[in-house]
């Protein structure tokens, strides 16, 4: 899966991972490979990466996140 954090400001991340653990509105949830096509908000909070070379975490200010065909695209308002 690949994996894009966008700021009004810049690219934060951009690769593949995979699972991406996200704040949803309503909890936080984990988009793992082949996951349904989902649009949701997200409020402050961690977004937690796994990939091949390790783990990261980034700390956004809400947004929103897509699922389509394996590419996620997190817009957050910002990253802390």
């Amino acid at each position: 899966m690949t994996l894009e954090i966008l700021t009004p400001d810049k690219k934060v991340f951009e690769g593949d991972v995979t699972a991406v653990t996200v704040p949803g509105t309503m909890g936080s949830f984990q988009i793992l490979h082949d996951h349904a096509p989902i649009i949701s908000t997200l409020e402050d909070g961690p977004v937690i990466i796994k990939c091949k070379a390790g783990d990261q975490t980034f700390n956004i200010k809400g947004g929103v996140v897509e699922v389509l065909k394996n590419k996620i695209i997190v817009l957050a308002e910002g990253v802390a």
